[in-house]
């Protein structure tokens, strides 16, 4: 009864985890903004950077001031900001106006981000709570992988693709009064010093650990100049119209999807070190597919394993490494989360690339990202 109990208080929790899905729009949106400013490529990677930035610099004070506030409501602060995020497009439409909208949707959701996590394990039994972390990430791709057609959808029908940030907005205004109904009872941390500062940075010391926050960066960077770049890519090496080559980026969402479905399921049997390593195997097969592709199809095809591949590396690094530091956990997870911000650092180096060699070659960038992780993956199956 209890189990039952709990979790249906935690159903307007797991919706905060399509909220923080929305993050992902910037993909798309970074093709629609390029051409309808008629501005570089260099320049449109702005529009990630603007999103994910504020990982970097708000994790750890969102960590603190949840301790202090409630992660109940810092969580729905974060989904109110996300939501007026998405309103601003419709107030003024142009290219600074339009980063502004992502700094919005940045804040609101590295605020998110750090807060539904700890939020869910206080509403689902302890034993559950891997499985619900697993189903929460598979609600995030699901909404992820929606983002394009949505957006699609809305520039063929209603020849607005900004029409997906009035869907969103809704959807988050409506998931902040459903939590905000809910009364949830938080656990909090008794006898035990609370994370600091100073606590979660002199962690960095430690050889182990920095190798792994660093390992996230690259994931998430490489993830978001996927999202970024993989219109580019369909549009000007395979010539694909802007909408079809929206549409590919729900390959790859697909593809992250059905990763973390099975990630979830054979991890039962496979060791986390072990699954670690095959993953990075099959996105390396799938950068092969993606630089040698004749075809759109094959190109394609390069789209999806990629996405495949990477699914479950970021829940994977994660574990991994909280699991090796357990009674570390909270100064951890603020490193992990600090450490999303890569996702605005690799897809401007990507556009610099891309404006100044060509689109294929900005894909350089992502392999480098994968062969750092390759190394940790081996260094963690030695261990």
């Amino acid at each position: 009864m209890e189990k039952q109990f709990r979790f249906k208080i935690g159903l307007p929790v797991l919706m905060s985890y399509i909220v923080m899905g929305f993050v992902d729009i910037v993909g798309v949106s970074t093709g629609y903004v390029e051409k309808d400013f008629t501005i570089s490529p260099t320049l449109a990677r702005l529009i990630p950077s603007m999103a994910f930035l504020w990982f970097f610099l708000l994790s750890i004070p969102t960590g603190i001031m949840q301790d202090r506030y409630g992660k109940r409501n810092i969580l729905n602060l974060g989904m109110i900001i996300t939501g007026l995020g998405m309103v601003v497009p419709f107030v003024s439409y142009t290219f600074p106006v339009m980063l502004f909208a992502f700094v919005l949707l940045g804040i609101g959701n590295t605020i998110v981000q750090v807060s539904a996590n700890p939020l869910l394990q206080d509403v689902v039994p302890e034993e559950r709570f891997p499985s619900f972390m697993s189903l929460s990430q598979f609600i995030k791709a699901i909404v992820s992988l929606l983002g394009p057609i949505i957006a699609t959808y809305m520039a063929i029908r209603f020849n607005n693709w900004k029409l997906v940030f009035a869907v969103y907005a809704i959807t988050s205004f409506i998931a902040v009064l459903w939590l905000g109904a809910t009364k949830i009872e938080e656990n909090k941390a008794e006898n035990r010093a609370r994370a600091t500062f100073g606590s979660c940075f002199k962690l960095l010391g430690n050889g182990y650990i920095l190798m792994m926050v660093l390992g996230i960066f690259l994931v998430v960077g490489a993830d978001v100049g996927m999202n970024s770049g993989i219109q580019d890519y369909l549009e000007n090496h395979h010539g694909l119209t802007l909408n079809e080559a929206s549409l590919g980026i729900s390959i790859y969402f697909t593809a992250l999807m059905i990763s973390r479905f099975l990630g979830a399921v054979l991890l039962n049997w496979i060791k986390p070190n072990k699954f670690l390593l095959l993953t990075i195997l099959v996105t390396f097969i799938g950068l092969f597919l993606l630089f040698t592709a004749s075809s759109p199809l094959v190109g394609k095809a390069g789209i999806f394993l990629i996405g495949f591949g990477s699914g479950n590396l970021f829940p994977l690094i994660f574990s991994i490494t909280v699991n090796k530091m357990p009674d570390r956990s909270n100064e951890i997870s603020g490193l992990m989360i600090m450490a999303v911000s890569g996702g605005a650092a690799v897809p401007p180096v990507m556009g610099a690339i891309s404006g100044s060699i060509g689109v294929l070659a900005s894909f350089g960038a992502i392999a480098i990202c994968m062969l750092y992780l390759l190394i940790i993956s081996l260094i963690n199956l030695k261990k």
